[in-house]
């Protein structure tokens, strides 16, 4: 049988990995939590920022969400699901909020100020955010650009209700 500490080592390569093939390296997630967390937290930086993704990415319900809305992407982007679901996918439907609710579930993990953060960069598409969500590109990414969004918003929940391990891991 394996472990909890294995197996949430194998969701987090897994979810590593993933977001490598998608495009996304946790720098760029860093560089959205730096963004919106500039005028909050003195001196914040990309080590304390990846340092809080980890965080988030370590746990459970958030790497379930992830990891589910990754591999939908990527079977959509095959061809592979069925009538409906494949031309709502290809097309990242308006009325379609599963993704922005998946994405909300996962910052709320984080409290309310996740949340907000959530929702001001959904709407900004701020860095990679603007990326994944190009329709010109030919991926599909209905999901994980919400989730980006939503690990970033996270990380700003983490270092919020952290303030004071934050303040000494950035006074070393």
């Amino acid at each position: 049988m394996v472990s909890y500490e294995d197996q949430d080592k194998q969701y987090y390569e897994h979810i590593l990995r993933n977001l490598k093939d998608r495009g996304v390296e946790l720098k760029d997630i860093a560089e959205i939590v730096i963004f919106l967390e500039k005028d909050y937290v003195a001196g914040l930086n990309e080590e304390v920022s990846i340092y809080a993704i980890n965080k988030v990415l370590h746990k459970r319900e958030a790497q379930n969400a992830i990891m589910t809305g990754i591999e939908l992407d990527v079977l959509a982007e095959k061809g592979l699901l069925s009538a409906p679901m494949q031309r709502i996918m290809q097309t990242d439907e308006s009325t379609y909020g599963i993704d922005e609710n998946m994405a909300i579930t996962l910052a709320s993990l984080y409290g309310s100020v996740s949340v907000t953060n959530y929702g001001y960069v959904d709407k900004l598409k701020h860095g990679i955010l603007g990326k994944l969500n190009d329709k010109s590109t030919g991926k599909i990414n209905v999901f994980l650009d919400d989730l980006v969004g939503a690990i970033a918003a996270a990380a700003c929940g983490w270092l919020a209700h952290n303030e004071r391990e934050v303040s000494k891991m950035l006074e070393n």
